[in-house]
């Protein structure tokens, strides 16, 4: 048996079910990411809480293309991101700033995704943000905070203003930056992440064409949670999860592993 298999099998005899879940529905994200063109090189992470009493978290091996992330190559770290479990693999603590400052201050932030795709960013970087010009728009303008743009996230002391910014919202906006989605699960946030990016992207298209936009009127915004309720069927991201998982079966089941 090869040296990365006997990993991979040292991992699985040494987690609980409900951790192997965890790190098998995270890599799922980050392959769902790359097949949608989301990612940025190695850059940008998404991390989950472990199941469990101690607050530890997976997050993505530094270096490794999102393509191939599987449940084994999966790091486990604690808040301060030093790695808590024997890997071979290294991540970069610099990256888990904003992810460890969100899984602190929220206990129902279980997935933080943090993105950098071009709409997102390009509609971060505009005065008035995402604006309520789409069907896809209203979603996560039912829980949209922004937070001002302070350089590389590495300060420890930015953390306070991002989680006062944030807020109890699920969809936050880092201006001239990107996206982040939180979720109780690597579903919700992917889900999440999917419906802001697309609304992201519609609204840099729709803006190109230079006409007058219509927006949706402020009355009908204050349903919009409700009505997502009711699309899926009261399931949520747990509806749309299983077949993501499907496509990506039919791709590559290697995330599994």
């Amino acid at each position: 048996m090869s040296s990365t298999a006997q990993e991979k099998s040292s991992i699985r005899e040494q987690v609980s079910d409900l951790e192997w879940q965890a790190r098998v529905d995270l890599a799922a994200a980050y392959r769902l990411v790359a097949h949608y063109g989301w990612d940025d090189l190695i850059f940008t992470h998404i991390s989950a809480r472990v199941p469990g009493p101690e607050h530890h978290f997976l997050i993505n091996p530094y270096g490794m293309m999102f393509e191939e992330i599987r449940a084994s190559s999966l790091v486990k770290v604690d808040l301060e991101g030093a790695i808590v479990s024997e890997t071979s693999y290294i991540i970069n603590p610099a990256g888990f700033t904003i992810h460890s400052a969100v899984h602190a201050a929220r206990e129902d932030a279980l997935c933080v995704m943090h993105l950098h795709t071009d709409y997102g960013i390009a509609v971060s970087a505009q005065k008035d943000g995402l604006l309520p010009i789409s069907q896809q728009a209203l979603f996560p303008l039912a829980s949209l905070a922004y937070h001002d743009y302070e350089g590389l996230a590495l300060n420890d002391a930015e953390k306070p203003r991002l989680i006062e910014d944030l807020g109890i919202k699920n969809n936050l906006i880092l201006r001239n930056h990107g996206l982040l989605t939180i979720g109780k699960s690597a579903a919700e946030a992917f889900l999440s992440m999917y419906i802001l990016e697309r609304a992201c992207r519609i609204q840099i298209l729709a803006q190109s064409g230079r006409a007058e936009l219509v927006p949706v009127p402020d009355q009908i915004l204050s349903g919009v949670a409700a009505q997502l309720s009711v699309v899926t069927v009261g399931q949520g991201a747990a509806l749309t999860w299983p077949g993501l998982l499907r496509k990506l079966d039919r791709i590559d089941r290697s995330y599994r592993e």
